[in-house]
């Protein structure tokens, strides 16, 4: 017997990957159901070679539904992941709403998978678990097996983030205004605070009190969260004009001697994490490519020479992937494949 699985958000960017990317995993699933707002009640997405139609979030029963997958917003999850929860129904959410909530295990399974099975256990627990920034999810893929070997003192990051981490409205403004330069038409700026089109933003979600953004910050609290609170983490996000992939030049420092050899053979052999470095033109991976894979791609491995065991690498990955729909999926694939999960209408 299979899993009845809810797909909340399912017409915007990331509920669409998930429903696709339910499919193409064979996820072990005898009932889906897209979920959305009344405005889009009746609304047609595909699922595989079917059809569904969207139901209404606020009329819909959890209580024989095994998995819930929200991609709705902070507010929505935070209104509705408690009710969902408290049916029995296992949320899996991937917005920002219950990241650094500590009764509330935050994952990507490459890393930190074993959390999964003290929570389980946890008789108060709150049936929520919460999907990582998609910036820190490919980051932490790349370094949680170099971590396992040299043990990371320090890490600045500087993200090359695509428009698609923003939203279906932020990708159309891409276009809209990358036609207009061409045609020498009027610009119009609404979703970003400048132009996007031929142009770099070096501003990611609100300013904090520091000068950093919130974005920025996101990164340090979930590496520590995730991999290790010892690692002393900086960022630089920076919004790019591209669709799909965020990209991120990675200068690691390490407790413990380790060579470029060592890391690039590391890499080959860890989980989601697929190598791409051959010191040539074109031997690298750019965003383009990592556009609809699932992997996390790691290329330009190179010792720096102005710290003592220093690495630099380059980490480009699908952020609406790995960044969200796919590590939700892996998430209650976890579950299920390390027995923690049987399907409630068996049970």
């Amino acid at each position: 017997m299979g899993y009845k699985v809810a797909v909340v958000g399912a017409t915007g960017n990331v509920g669409r990957e998930m429903l696709d990317i339910l499919s193409e995993r064979g996820f072990p699933a005898d009932e889906v159901v897209a979920l959305a707002s009344s405005r889009s009640k009746g609304k047609e997405v595909s699922f595989g070679d079917k059809i569904l139609k969207c139901q209404v979030l606020d009329n819909y029963d959890f209580s024989d539904t095994d998995f819930c997958l929200m991609s709705a917003g902070g507010s929505t999850s935070a209104e509705w992941a408690p009710k969902i929860a408290a049916q029995g129904c296992i949320v899996v959410d991937n917005s920002s709403q219950w990241r650094y909530d500590e009764r509330i295990p935050l994952i990507v399974p490459e890393v930190n998978a074993p959390v999964l099975e003290e929570w389980i256990k946890k008789k108060d627990r709150i049936n929520i678990i919460a999907n990582p920034n998609c910036s820190t999810a490919q980051l932490l893929v790349a370094l949680k097996p170099l971590h396992d070997a040299a043990t990371i003192k320090r890490i600045v990051v500087a993200t090359y983030q695509s428009v698609s981490g923003a939203g279906k409205e932020a990708m159309d403004e891409l276009f809209t205004q990358t036609r207009a330069v061409l045609v020498s038409d009027p610009i119009e700026v609404h979703k970003f605070t400048k132009r996007i089109a031929y142009n770099v933003i070096p501003h990611i979600d609100k300013f904090m009190e520091d000068g950093y953004t919130k974005e920025e910050w996101k990164v340090v609290a979930e590496t520590k969260k995730m991999l290790d609170p010892k690692i002393k983490v900086t960022c630089t996000a920076v919004r790019v004009p591209v669709f799909i992939s965020h990209a991120e030049a990675v200068n690691i420092e390490f407790e413990k001697p380790i060579t470029a050899d060592e890391a690039r053979d590391i890499l080959r052999e860890a989980p989601g994490c697929l190598v791409i470095d051959k010191r040539e033109d074109g031997g690298y991976i750019t965003p383009a490519e990592a556009a609809g894979e699932d992997a996390t791609y790691i290329s330009r491995i190179r010792e720096d020479a102005t710290v003592e065991n220093g690495l630099n690498i380059w980490v480009v990955s699908d952020n609406l992937r790995k960044g969200a729909a796919l590590n939700t999926i892996q998430i209650a694939e976890a579950l299920i494949n390390r027995g923690l999960v049987k399907p409630r209408a068996e049970a």
